[in-house]
């Protein structure tokens, strides 16, 4: 249960990690350029400008990348009083919701302003699990193999970017000019992990101790100990809570 519900809960790190690699192959990708940066695709074009920061430099463009990381800056500090007062798997479904919600604007994106609230989505999203998912891992996980499944998040997070792009590199030679939806329509998978894994997941014996819930919270780490006798560590996080 314990090791299902790090996996679960690590895929948030799967999303982060995606959302950083998709956006720099699609954003080199000429029919994307085409649509939404019509200057920026010109640019590229141009013979004689050899420069990438010559070629790219377009305010639009930083936006659509920048605005992820933005987002997740502000929505963090929402995510902490989400975390703390309604818990950690609640926390995390938000942020599933965020990251699907997010993806259908991107993949489905007919212009600009759809793509930023797009990766704004995302952003809040990303704000959400980062907030979320380590302490959740770190809390679940028995003392023994708690840095091996903490560290299942940040695994996760380089196996997005190594996946992402994978996936720009097939998705650059699809005929049609749409691979750039394809890229960004199949972030909608760890987002959908995560949503669905939230949902399965049990929330943290101290999370539910920190919120007033003594005997849940006892049953939970019984649960997840897989011992009756819990007396020793469920005091500890009620001193520890108080």
């Amino acid at each position: 249960l314990v090791i299902m519900s790090c996996i679960m809960a690590a895929s948030g790190g799967l999303m982060f990690g995606y959302d950083v690699g998709i956006s720099g192959g699609v954003t080199s990708m000429p029919p994307f350029l085409k649509q939404f940066f019509p200057v920026v695709y010109k640019k590229t074009q141009e013979t004689g400008l050899e420069s990438n920061y010559c070629k790219y430099d377009n305010q639009g463009l930083q936006l659509f990348t920048s605005s992820l990381y933005l987002a997740a800056l502000i929505a963090t500090f929402f995510a902490s009083y989400t975390t703390r007062v309604l818990g950690r798997k609640l926390t995390m479904f938000i942020a599933g919701v965020f990251f699907v919600v997010g993806t259908v604007f991107n993949a489905a994106a007919v212009n600009l302003a759809m793509l930023i609230i797009g990766r704004i989505l995302l952003g809040c999203g990303v704000g959400f699990a980062n907030q979320a998912v380590p302490l959740f891992l770190s809390e679940i996980a028995p003392t023994r193999i708690r840095g091996a499944l903490n560290i299942l998040f940040q695994l996760n997070i380089t196996i997005g970017i190594l996946f992402a792009n994978l996936i720009n590199y097939g998705t650059a030679k699809i005929e049609g000019g749409y691979g750039w939806r394809v890229s960004l329509g199949l972030a909608g998978i760890p987002a959908g992990l995560l949503t669905v894994g939230s949902l399965i997941v049990v929330d943290t014996p101290n999370s539910l101790i920190e919120r007033g819930k003594l005997e849940e919270g006892k049953a939970v780490l019984k649960r997840i100990r897989g011992v009756d006798n819990v007396d020793p560590e469920f005091l500890e996080i009620v001193e520890a809570s108080r």
